[in-house]
């Protein structure tokens, strides 16, 4: 059942949370996607087949929680990541970010440091404000960007959306690529060599930012989804794996 967590200012960020045993999984989405992915919904079903407790959650202006989309920033989408967290989920966490949540998950965990069991990244796409969008939008576009405040992104296939000046800014004050970050727990880092939308060599710079046992996986003929039933599989093993290795509570 989808509830709802008041935020400070009025708004409101959807959850689904089942309880059960510690260490729990807490779901971190991608931009523009929301909790009822194939993926989110997967560790939700694997978190309940285990006993453990899972939180998947929608940020503001994603999915069933409240604001719009365009009003967005990295910011108050980590700050949403973190009143979950702080509000909604006892003792340590596995993370598990996907796409833009592998960014989310990275400043998550150097916020709430002593919170971490573990962390899982899924395709992961830190920075993407400023290395994947501003630094190959052609001149026209950031003109577009700066001067109306907004530039409308439209892709073959699926919805579009705008790609803000507040957007672009505020991600430039969150960036971790060029900072280290050095957790006593196991990093995995999953990602597809098919992936057009975050090329795996992107990805594998977290290598530089993550600092202990860490360990990069390339999916052969995997995409940025990495949701067939392979992949899943491989996100469930990961997953036991982890596990394994922490502490309960």
């Amino acid at each position: 059942m989808t509830e709802f967590l008041p935020r400070p200012d009025g708004e409101q960020v959807a959850y689904r949370r089942i309880n059960g045993r510690g260490p729990g999984l807490m779901w971190l989405g991608g931009f523009n996607s929301d909790m009822t992915g194939t993926k989110a919904q997967a560790v939700e079903t694997f978190a309940a087949r285990e006993g453990r407790a899972s939180v998947r959650f929608d940020y503001f202006g994603h999915g069933a929680s409240s604001g719009a989309f365009r009003d967005g920033t990295i910011s108050r989408w980590r700050d949403d990541a973190l009143a979950v967290l702080d509000q909604l989920t006892e003792g340590k966490l596995v993370l598990i970010g996907s796409s833009m949540g592998g960014w989310i998950t990275t400043l998550v965990a150097a916020a709430r440091p002593e919170r971490v069991a573990a962390i899982v990244l899924i395709a992961s796409a830190p920075d993407l404000t400023e290395e994947l969008m501003w630094k190959r939008m052609p001149p026209e576009i950031r003109d577009e960007v700066i001067n109306k405040g907004s530039w409308f992104y439209q892709p073959e296939d699926g919805e579009g959306y705008p790609i803000t000046r507040g957007l672009i800014e505020d991600g430039r004050q969150n960036l971790v690529l060029g900072r280290t970050l050095t957790l006593d727990v196991p990093v995995r880092i999953l990602h597809g060599t098919d992936d057009h939308d975050v090329p795996w060599q992107y990805g594998a710079r977290l290598l530089d930012v993550y600092q202990g046992d860490v360990t990069f996986t390339l999916v052969k003929g995997a995409g940025h989804r990495l949701s067939s039933a392979t992949n899943l599989h491989l996100i469930e093993r990961t997953l036991e794996t982890v596990l394994k290795d922490v502490t309960p509570c």
